[in-house]
């Protein structure tokens, strides 16, 4: 066997070892959707407290999202393979945690343990994984391990494969992202199907363990570059990206915590550069900023997050409460979006070895652009197959965009800044995302209760026959409805929008192919 083809089969298993972690990553961030009722049970917490039970997506997306640039950039430093591997064992430690949940009774039932020294301990261990904080924590330090993956595996990607090589990978890594998040809410339910909801976690050690054999047996150590860790300038990117979250998933709440949020955070963003400037080797280089290319990328980044999430949270709700469609049939909806977009994100690698990489970018913003904005005529009346058409144009342009946009960032701050640019422009689409959901939950609510005053709540007069109340109760009902299609139209219709405006900042990519 000689040394290209030893080479290549190091490469290809290498990449299957990404691809299992990326969508493994992925995969965790959903899963909890399906067993969040089961959790509540074990917990015994009631209907009334599931905004504590929320925390534990919350949480988790705090976690994922701070994490992403430092752990970039810390890649750079101690290598890819050491910060992958140190990731994926605290995704672990984390997965043993969460799946510890009501479950350690058995150290207090044995006689034996009851009576040892060790009593007072185990006491403290049973009581305290038996709380929501316990789950929330336990999360956390799960998506701290994972919020490092994904970035480290886009830029290992880009270590061992060439420039002109790169564009499938990508396309393959956006793909098993995509694939993980749609997987992981069915992945849940199935193994609470026939096993207690911990085993969604404990299951995560035997796969994790795989991929980390994968890595260690295929991946080399790579190149480093020397500098001392900027601790400072780490605390306040986590610390910003978390407080600017923070307050993005309080928008709509009268809480004066928001303005906290907001505050801290808007002041770390702006501190930051002042402290990188006066450093060798800041935790995000500033230099990259100066780049058009990886800013255009990350402008178009936040804008497609942004437009996606609202179409994500958008199409089941409609489904549920327009269509009066079960939550089941709601999710069947949006799978026609969602499995689309791997596809898409297959495409779009394929796409980007021989064209411009602004031609399939500004493609898959124009089919997203143009499905949404005809999805704001949808009614109580839309049926298939216009349904599905608008669907999948949809999600195969939000999927091809993945590889072109991803390729020009990561290629854009040069080999010593490879891991930064891969935190950074993975960062800027959840940034987006949680841009999105806040808009909506907040503009939403303030526009339905707006509408809502127009409209009077029928009620019996006297005199007024049952055929004529039953009447206006229709009419109520119609003018209903009226108004969440409304509200839907213009969830769509601004969703819509945000794909066409990101075509300006699409235009300032890198013109070359893939393949120079």
């Amino acid at each position: 066997m000689n040394v290209s083809t030893k080479t290549r089969k190091s490469q290809h298993l290498a990449m299957i070892a990404i691809i299992a972690g990326v969508f493994f990553a992925a995969d965790d961030q959903t899963v909890v959707v399906t067993i969040i009722p089961r959790m509540m049970t074990d917990l015994n917490v009631g209907v009334t407290e599931l905004n504590q039970v929320s925390w534990t997506i919350t949480g988790y997306l705090l976690g994922y999202v701070a994490v992403m640039p430092v752990m970039g950039r810390l890649s750079d430093i101690f290598g890819r393979r050491n910060i992958y591997i140190m990731g994926m064992l605290i995704f672990m430690f984390g997965s043993v945690g969460t799946a510890m949940t009501a479950s350690m009774y058995w150290l207090t039932d044995s006689e034996t343990l009851r009576n040892s020294y060790f009593h007072g301990p185990l006491d403290y261990i049973v009581n305290a994984t038996t709380t929501v904080e316990w789950v929330v924590v336990t999360r956390i330090i799960q998506s701290i391990g994972a919020g490092a993956l994904v970035p480290v595996s886009i830029a290992m990607v880009a270590d061992i494969y060439p420039t002109g090589k790169r564009a499938m990978a990508m396309g393959l890594i956006g793909a098993a992202a995509e694939m993980g998040a749609v997987v992981g809410p069915v992945w849940g339910g199935m193994v609470t199907k026939f096993l207690d909801w911990q085993w969604v976690f404990w299951l995560n050690l035997p796969v994790a363990i795989i991929v980390l054999l994968g890595i260690c047996l295929s991946f080399p150590d790579g190149k480093r570059i020397k500098g001392n860790i900027d601790y400072v300038g780490a605390t306040m990117v986590a610390g910003a990206l978390c407080l600017i979250t923070l307050g993005c998933s309080s928008l709509g709440e009268s809480s004066s915590y928001i303005y906290i949020y907001f505050t801290l955070g808007i002041a770390c963003i702006v501190g930051y550069p002042f402290l990188a400037a006066r450093i060798s080797n800041p935790i995000i280089p500033l230099v990259l900023f100066r780049n058009t290319e990886f800013v255009a990328s990350n402008i178009v980044n936040i804008l497609y997050g942004a437009s996606l999430m609202i179409a994500l949270v958008t199409i089941p709700l409609m489904a549920n409460t327009i269509l009066m469609k079960s939550p089941m049939e709601g999710g069947l909806i949006l799978s026609r979006l969602t499995i689309a977009i791997p596809i898409g994100a297959v495409l779009g690698g394929i796409l980007i070895k021989n064209l411009d990489r602004r031609i399939p970018s500004i493609v898959a913003l124009v089919m997203c652009g143009s499905a949404l904005l005809l999805m704001q005529y949808w009614d109580q009346n839309i049926k298939d197959p216009l349904m599905s058409i608008h669907l999948i144009i949809a999600g195969l342009g939000f999927g091809l965009i993945i590889a072109p946009v991803t390729l020009t960032a990561v290629n854009s701050g040069g080999e010593t800044m490879r891991g930064a640019t891969a935190g950074i422009i993975t960062t800027s689409r959840f940034i987006g995302m949680t841009l999105g959901i806040s808009a909506i939950a907040a503009w939403g609510s303030g526009r339905f209760k707006n509408l809502l005053l127009g409209v009077e709540v029928p009620m019996l007069t006297a005199g007024e026959t049952t055929t004529q109340m039953s009447t206006r109760l229709d009419e109520f009902q119609s003018s209903i409805t009226g108004i969440g299609v409304s509200i839907f139209s213009d969830f769509y219709q601004t969703a819509g929008i945000i794909c066409i405006l990101a075509i300006f900042p699409c235009i300032f990519m890198k013109s070359e192919s893939a393949s120079y």
